[in-house]
């Protein structure tokens, strides 16, 4: 299955994380729901503009998440994710879907989504 992009107009920083979601299927849809474009609460997608996110893309594979997030060139990820979590609404957010996720109800998304490591990119 492929998924056709548009290129970043200017450079940007990637980063790819994951998270392990409950493995039970009312709660895989609940997740599929909450991130659906009419599920995402509008404040949650204005925080991460923000804080110099560009793009977010999550990927599933049975109760495996993976999410790829493109920001800004200058993106410091520690500092953004602290200053995301003082957004409106993302601690309710973050208690929301910690219900679908192998975590507790009051870690932030930075104890929850674990940085993964680039071990390979193909050069043209």
């Amino acid at each position: 299955m492929g998924y056709p992009e548009q290129p970043h107009p200017t450079p940007y920083k990637r980063y790819c994380k994951t998270l392990s979601l409950q493995p039970d299927p009312a709660l895989l849809a609940t997740y599929r729901q909450l991130h659906s474009p009419e599920g995402v609460w509008p404040e949650i997608a204005q925080g991460m503009r923000e804080v110099g996110i560009l793009h977010m893309e999550i990927y599933l594979l049975d109760n495996q998440a993976f999410m790829i997030m493109d920001t800004v060139p200058d993106f410091d990820h520690d500092a953004a994710m602290q200053k995301l979590a003082t957004k409106p609404r993302q601690a309710e957010w973050e208690a929301v879907v910690a219900a679908c996720q192998q975590t507790t109800a009051t870690a932030t998304a930075a104890e929850k989504w674990r940085l993964m490591e680039r071990i390979y990119t193909m050069n043209a």
